[in-house]
């Protein structure tokens, strides 16, 4: 049996898509590997197909319709007892995996997310590489935290890894960052609280191919406000 299903969205990641598919692969669980190309033009597809070995599916867009929608084309296909989101960048610490999965394991909680602040007395700028990034990312937390009734230290972040029949039951709508918001609240909804693992996280650069911008704080705002209270 398939233990933990990973869901790698990628967009335009041909320099870190071939290391972060073999930090997974190393990683000693049984998994499931879906990787979901959402059309990139930089070279990214033929490093994935240079990699299938080390794949389970790969689910190619014919254009870029965002990391939501990556998402989504992948959920049907979840084979794995538990299922997590891996950003085909390399912010995120494969190595991280079992830890996040101890509570699951236990029993403890049906979701946990790996929270890059919990334990930490501060935000480290050079992991965030930015104030306006701390700035929103707590806010945002902040604002998720009231609506949504939680106490989360880190409500955007990329590790977030549920049962994988509560997952697949989850009716998805956004196509972008939206993605995050709109899951913590659809989970809120249906009474489940959140389990928080502290996780290593190493943020790059928009220079490096960070993606997320101001924009899609506000966008997280509208989803917000949306899923709670008008879907």
């Amino acid at each position: 049996m398939v233990y933990l299903t990973i869901i790698v969205p990628v967009f335009n990641e041909t320099k870190t898509i071939v290391k972060i598919l073999k930090k997974i692969s190393n990683i000693k669980i049984k998994k499931q590997i879906i990787v979901v190309d959402d059309g990139s033009t930089d070279g990214t597809k033929k490093k994935i197909l240079s990699q299938k070995n080390l794949v389970n599916k790969v689910i190619f867009h014919k254009s870029n319709l965002g990391k939501g929608a990556a998402i989504r084309s992948a959920q049907k296909f979840i084979k794995g007892k538990f299922v997590i989101i891996q950003d085909a960048d390399l912010e995120y610490d494969p190595k991280d995996f079992k830890k996040l999965l101890i509570p699951l394991k236990k029993n403890y909680s049906k979701i946990v997310y790996g929270s890059r602040v919990l334990g930490k007395k501060r935000y480290k700028l050079n992991n965030f590489t930015s104030l306006s990034r701390i700035f929103f990312n707590h806010i945002l937390t902040i604002l998720s935290n009231i609506l949504n009734s939680q106490s989360l230290t880190d409500a955007h972040t990329c590790y977030k890894v549920f049962d994988s029949k509560i997952f697949k039951s989850i009716n998805l709508k956004e196509n972008r960052f939206g993605f995050c918001p709109e899951v913590t609240t659809k989970i809120s909804k249906l009474n489940y609280k959140i389990k928080e693992v502290p996780i290593s996280y190493n943020g790059r650069e928009y220079s490096d191919g960070k993606k997320i911008g101001i924009f899609d704080g506000f966008d997280a705002i509208k989803c917000l406000i949306k899923y709670k209270y008008f879907a």
